[in-house]
């Protein structure tokens, strides 16, 4: 990555789905810091570079390591900005220049709603306005107006909500913040288990395996397990795994872009046997290896070291 990450500033009415929006930005893989003051921002993001830098000059390591979001450097950032913050709102337009004259690619997305829906979400949530006074919700609407005029100037796009559900936020975000870019990456997360222990409460595919030949009842292959070559092939080439690969296979290729559009960052893809020792261990790597050029894909064998039975 460069030095400088991609920041998205949301901005706009509260109420109109701020944190909803960053959430969204979440999930698509920013680091997300809501109610920063605007003045903060160089400082957050020198760190974050500073962070890249050290990491791109440490050592690879042998072995290979599976990036998470609690270790990885942030690539991109998203910062909520809003009233809440107060004196500190009035320097956010001038903070925003500076970010971009320093090299960040800085988008502004600005969420406007209609005032009486502003005042029915409030009603409905009971939460109170940062800028209402004896419960003057109307007023502390128009003022909040007058203080975001300026961002709303500068916003990059400005999102009306008023129509909008959670959903269609979603949508909207994705594909904007996705324009120009790559689209956030999904991550395919293929499980293999053993119905005997349970189904994964969070998957959200599962496949049952049960009916393919079980390696169980071959005596040479009972100790292994699908990470073995030879319990491996033993799945692998039974006609039945063939046929089912050229069904499962297709139904993939056809679903998993359509999850991601949904603005999806993991999908589990749960795959069941008996035991979750052979025949879902074997086929869970076997996909991960067909998937893999296309998805980021990373493999998960909950019970295959479970001893065998």
């Amino acid at each position: 990555m460069s030095g400088s990450p991609h920041v998205v500033v949301i901005t706009g009415l509260s109420g109109a789905g701020r944190t909803s929006a960053l959430r969204v930005l979440e999930d698509a893989g920013f680091f997300c810091v809501d109610n920063l003051p605007p003045g903060l921002a160089p400082d957050l993001l020198g760190l974050v570079s500073r962070e890249a830098k050290s990491a791109a000059r440490s050592p690879e390591s042998a072995v290979p390591v599976v990036r998470s979001p609690e270790s990885a450097v942030p690539e991109r950032v998203g910062l909520g900005i809003d009233v809440r913050t107060g004196a500190f709102l009035s320097g956010a337009e001038e903070t925003i220049s500076a970010l971009e004259a320093s090299g960040h690619r800085v988008q502004v997305i600005f969420l406007d709603c209609a005032d009486d829906v502003l005042v029915r979400r409030f009603s409905e949530t009971r939460r109170p306005h940062a800028l209402a006074r004896a419960g003057d919700l109307h007023g502390a609407i128009a003022r909040e107006r007058e203080r975001l005029a300026g961002l709303r100037a500068r916003a990059d796009i400005v999102i009306d909500t008023t129509d909008f559900s959670v959903h269609d936020l979603r949508h909207q975000l994705i594909d904007y913040i996705g324009r120009d870019a790559e689209r956030p990456s999904m991550v395919v997360r293929l499980l293999s288990f053993g119905f005997k222990y349970g189904v994964p409460v969070h998957a959200d595919l599962v496949f049952d395996l049960r009916f393919l030949p079980n390696p169980h009842f071959v005596e040479a292959l009972r100790p292994k397990t699908g990470l073995d070559p030879d319990v491996s092939a033993y799945v692998m080439e039974a006609p039945e795994t063939k046929e089912l690969l050229r069904h499962l296979r297709p139904l993939l290729d056809y679903s998993l872009p359509h999850y991601a559009r949904e603005g999806k960052a993991y999908l589990t893809v749960a795959l069941g046997c008996t035991g979750g020792r052979h025949r879902s261990v074997a086929m869970a790597e076997e996909l991960g290896r067909q998937l893999g050029d296309a998805h980021e894909v990373v493999v998960v064998h909950r019970d295959a070291q479970r001893a065998a039975t």
